[in-house]
């Protein structure tokens, strides 16, 4: 049987598709470069697939009773605090314990930082930097910055992004806004502030090229599929099962990987993905992954500097 490419490249649907032209997305100030439909090329280093982890740290810059594994039936006027020492944990233990296990296995990651979180742990922001990993922005809180005014987009971005900088000298150029839920000026206003990418997608498995203003801008693509937050809080996955998922996305992927560009990513949460039998499980799966010819792990900025210095 053949493939659904092979049968494109027979019946010229290919070809046809670029008399359509490229479609602008109305009010997003942005359209889709041509070259970014392309799914038939490789990674230029000769990598077969590419797995891109990503660290939330975002405990310490919750509001008040924000949302935990516990009932949420507080009283109004009061706080929940059992739910606090829930994301205590992840800046306590969880960050730290994943650290140690990226530094055994010898990978980078990529940590979305919300501003908040950086300012009330500055030595664990700045531990994660010198230690390799890329810090990228997150807001500077847990506000949803899709109903703001331009104005008010733009501070809270910028806000989030100078706290990173202060704090651990890496300069951000790449953002996740809360939930993904970006509106209609972000990726304007990220153009603005200098950044190079952003992974509020879920459209493809591989990073490819959208214009903002008339210039190239990178996207990374994030993913739930292989997400702990939604996984293990969501949906009440078992380490195990949690694996069993990403595994199974891997193997697809390498098959996949011999003909096109894959990119794999896996995100973990500073107070579920650092749990131990999450470390533990993690521990095994990169292994296993490793131990695949022509895998490599890249942080979501390198991998926006390959995409966007190609022709």
């Amino acid at each position: 049987m053949s493939t659904r490419r092979t049968f494109i490249r027979q019946t010229g649907a290919l070809g046809a598709l670029g008399m359509l032209g490229t479609p602008t997305l109305a009010g997003s100030g942005f359209r889709e470069s041509p070259q970014s439909a392309s799914s038939s090329s490789r990674w230029p280093d000769g990598s077969r697939l590419v797995v891109s982890v990503s660290m939330q740290f975002e405990s310490g810059g919750q509001p008040d009773n924000a949302e935990s594994p516990f009932p949420q039936n507080m009283l109004p006027g009061f706080r929940d605090l059992p739910a606090a020492t829930w994301y205590e944990y992840g800046y306590q233990e969880g960050i730290p314990r994943m650290l140690d296990n990226w530094d055994e296995l010898g990978i980078k990651v990529t940590s979305h930082m919300v501003g908040a979180a950086v300012l009330k742990n500055p030595d664990l922001a700045k531990e994660i930097v010198t230690r390799g990993h890329e810090a990228a922005a997150h807001g500077m809180n847990w506000r949803s910055q899709y109903s703001m005014t331009y104005p008010e987009e733009k501070a809270f971005v910028r806000e989030g992004a100078d706290a990173i900088r202060k704090v651990t000298g890496f300069n951000p150029v790449g953002y996740n806004a809360n939930w993904l839920r970006r509106g209609d000026n972000t990726l304007k206003i990220l153009k603005e502030l200098g950044f190079k990418y952003h992974i509020d997608d879920l459209s493809r498995d591989e990073p490819f090229i959208t214009r903002v203003e008339g210039q190239n801008f990178a996207v990374v693509p994030y993913t739930l599929r292989c997400n702990d937050i939604l996984l293990i809080e969501g949906k009440n996955f078992s380490a195990d099962q949690f694996a069993q998922q990403v595994r199974a996305e891997f193997d697809q992927f390498y098959k996949e990987g011999a003909t096109r560009r894959r990119q794999l990513s896996i995100s973990f949460h500073d107070r579920i993905g650092g749990t131990p039998q999450m470390v533990k499980v993690t521990h095994d799966l990169i292994r296993y992954m490793q131990q695949h010819e022509g895998v490599t792990f890249k942080r979501k900025d390198e991998i926006a500097e390959v995409i966007l210095s190609e022709p």
